[in-house]
């Protein structure tokens, strides 16, 4: 039988016993965790602070599979009510040459520094943190925790596995959206595409659209651009209707799946990315499919509307188009391009703030120029095609999953706007 001493000494050391035993308890209830076991992770930590609930990092990712600018992690053991403090460093590791040879140089840090990180409790609803600082090359973001595991990212994930649960509910609800896979990426992933045609008017007289994003793994606002154009296109609106009605539309929200599953990059990524991988035979599925399906309107003369979605560098504040120069179009494709983006800067003005004029790709952008995408589509499709490119900005106070989707709204109403001047086929 095991007898206490209840002498002061023992009750002193009782105590402090309990004492030790409850701060072992704190300790173990609040120390912090970063989790990458789901869809999009990308982190390298450096270290972290349980005591000033500090967490410094660089962004994962393999630079051979793009630029390591995408950050998503998961933290636990937060303590409510106690700010966390995100310190984020660029990553250190050298970037290749097109070669293939290392060029030990690493990414400028300023592709992953948003001027706002954003964080989430569930994945699905996000809010962007308080303004961040710089301090001796780094970027210090502060979030109060009020749960005990948050998710933290460079700007609102939007993954695979999002992309098909979105075009699977809109297929669920309406019988105008079909369903279906643009194709198998080289890792064996889904490629999620929808398909949206309404009533009974013969394909042969419809109008031809494409919409894609995510060529860039890293440019996830883009594929919420995306989803706002879905989502528009598929609402109650007369002019969404008539465009169901008169226009066969494929939208893919994420083309590089594989890198966006696996949190890299993807943007120069070997032996190029997606958006320089255009020609007559890429080395990603994704475009190859992406090409049969153009082809194929191109082949029925109604290869009306291709339209690519993407992110811009970190200083541009306002969305813009990327279009082909002048000289390198024929004269009736120019005028309708022409038409389109200027109705399209119009409407997508009155929601996010717009540059007035096109910037220009071409021989002076960049040396595989004829391998990006709408500068593929000019050259291969039908005279009247007008292809373009749609950048819009992340590293803004509307950078944010409504301010994007607002933009993909009034994109595909300028889509409707445009096509409603215009004669359907076979008319």
């Amino acid at each position: 039988m095991l007898v206490l001493d209840t002498g002061s000494d023992s009750v002193e050391f009782m105590l402090m016993f309990r004492v030790a035993v409850c701060l072992g308890f704190v300790c173990q209830a609040f120390a912090l965790e970063v989790e990458t076991d789901f869809e999009g992770a990308s982190v390298r930590v450096v270290q972290t602070d349980t005591s000033t609930q500090t967490i410094r990092f660089m962004p994962g990712g393999d630079p051979k599979r793009g630029w390591p600018c995408w950050w998503s992690f998961r933290v636990k053991g937060l303590e409510a009510g106690k700010l966390l403090t995100l310190e984020l460093q660029a990553s250190d590791l050298p970037m290749p040459q097109a070669n293939g040879s290392p060029s030990n140089k690493p990414l400028s840090g300023e592709w992953a520094m948003p001027d706002r990180a954003v964080f989430s409790k569930d994945g699905k609803t996000w809010q962007q943190a308080e303004l961040g600082h710089k301090l001796d090359g780094r970027m210090i973001y502060t979030i109060k925790a009020d749960s005990p595991s948050l998710l933290v990212a460079w700007g609102p994930s939007y993954t695979p596995s999002h992309a098909a649960s979105f075009v699977h509910d809109q297929a669920s609800k309406t019988a105008s959206a079909q369903e279906m896979e643009l194709g198998k990426s080289r890792e064996g992933r889904n490629v999620p595409m929808l398909r949206v045609c309404e009533g009974d008017r013969v394909e042969a007289r419809r109008f031809g659209v494409w919409v894609q994003a995510r060529q860039h793994a890293w440019e996830a606002g883009s594929s919420w651009v995306c989803q706002g154009f879905a989502e528009w296109l598929l609402g109650s609106e007369p002019e969404a209707v008539w465009l169901r009605q008169n226009a066969e539309i494929y939208i893919v929200p994420i083309m590089d799946v594989d890198n966006t599953a696996t949190g890299n990059g993807g943007k120069e990524a070997q032996p190029h990315d997606y958006n320089r991988d255009w020609m007559e035979k890429p080395n990603w599925n994704e475009v190859a499919a992406a090409q049969t399906y153009l082809r194929e309107f191109t082949k029925e003369d109604r290869m009306d509307i291709f339209l690519d979605l993407h992110n811009p560098a970190p200083g541009d504040k306002k969305a813009f188009f990327y279009t082909l120069p002048a000289e390198l179009v024929n004269e009736s494709m120019l005028a309708k391009r022409t038409q389109f983006i200027a109705l399209a800067t119009t409407t997508i003005g009155k929601v996010f703030p717009m540059l007035d004029k096109p910037k220009q790709t071409g021989a002076n952008y960049h040396p595989l120029w004829r391998q990006i995408s709408d500068a593929w589509v000019s050259m291969n499709a039908n005279p009247h095609t007008v292809a373009a490119c749609l950048e819009t900005p992340w590293n803004t106070e509307g950078s944010t999953v409504e301010g994007y989707k607002a933009v993909g709204a009034a994109l595909a109403k300028s889509v409707q706007q445009y096509l409603a001047t215009r004669p359907l086929h076979g008319g």
